[in-house]
């Protein structure tokens, strides 16, 4: 697709495209005709929307807050779903989870063997010794963001603990891997090698994703793979990170009841933080957390 350099440019800044992504454009074209996979305009966020989705981070971050601030043993995840539900209306938002694809409730809440999509309930009560994921997701005006925390209630084995503090870190490896220009499998590469060096495996079938302007856009981020793989990350991009590792194996299974929550095969426990980040001229900004 080309553009006339004195229109304004395509990404929505009212700027003419010469002065705006003339030469992002030509550096893209450059790079697809050298055989790389580049991404589409529509991925790529101009100033206005990155404000936007960045206030809506804002939201998710402080819902995050409340529930680190609340969670505690004996209460039920349904509680969790309560706290969230209620704050995000309050700061007119909406919580995106709520709905989606049929899922019933305003959060994810994973709970030791469970690796995502977990399902708040009035039955499950938090115990001493849980580790737990909250997966919050949030829209307001329209713009989406996304996060999850750990949480280590009471007197967590040895083992919880160091599976949580070593999946933080992967998340903080794949995260310093995110170079504009750089490619997408170096964030996959880098939690991998953390993740096995640590005698953890990485969870296969989920990965992150684009988010923004809906809640699942391109790319699909892998947690595993090699490095100069897959696609060329530039700036504007907006994506999670967001790990999830096993102290066994990768393999899950799906709930076949709920048809959301899924957990290891083999019942050993799984650990998942995530982030969500803007590709910048010089590096990344962590936008929800």
């Amino acid at each position: 697709m080309h553009f006339n350099r004195n229109e304004e440019c395509w990404c929505g800044s009212k700027i003419k495209y010469k002065k705006c992504h003339m030469q992002f454009d030509e550096k893209i074209e450059e790079l697809k005709n050298k055989g790389y996979e580049v991404p589409s305009h529509d991925i790529i966020k101009n100033d206005e929307q990155i404000n936007n989705i960045r206030e809506s981070a804002k939201i998710n971050n402080a819902v995050l807050d409340l529930v680190a601030e609340k969670i505690k043993i004996g209460m039920t995840t349904d509680d969790i779903d309560k706290i969230v539900h209620d704050y995000t209306i309050s700061q007119g938002a909406i919580p995106a989870p709520l709905g989606y694809s049929g899922f019933p409730k305003s959060v994810c809440t994973s709970i030791n063997n469970e690796i995502c999509h977990g399902i708040p309930s009035s039955d499950i009560v938090l115990k001493d010794g849980d580790i737990v994921n909250v997966d919050v997701s949030t829209i307001y005006n329209g713009y989406y963001s996304d996060a999850s925390r750990m949480f280590m209630l009471g007197n967590v084995s040895q083992e919880a603990k160091r599976l949580v503090e070593v999946t933080k870190e992967c998340l903080y490896k794949g995260i310093e891997a995110v170079k504009p220009w750089g490619h997408l499998g170096d964030i996959g590469a880098a939690i991998q090698k953390h993740a096995e060096d640590n005698g953890y495996s990485v969870v296969q079938d989920f990965g992150g994703h684009g988010i923004g302007l809906q809640f699942h856009e391109d790319p699909f981020v892998y947690h595993y793979g090699d490095k100069n793989e897959g696609m060329i990350l530039v700036p504007g991009m907006i994506f999670t990170i967001e790990p999830m590792i096993n102290q066994g194996t990768y393999d899950l299974y799906i709930d076949e009841e709920n048809g959301w929550t899924s957990y290891t095969e083999d019942g050993l426990l799984s650990a998942q933080w995530e982030h969500m980040i803007l590709v910048t001229e010089d590096g990344v900004e962590i936008l929800a957390k």
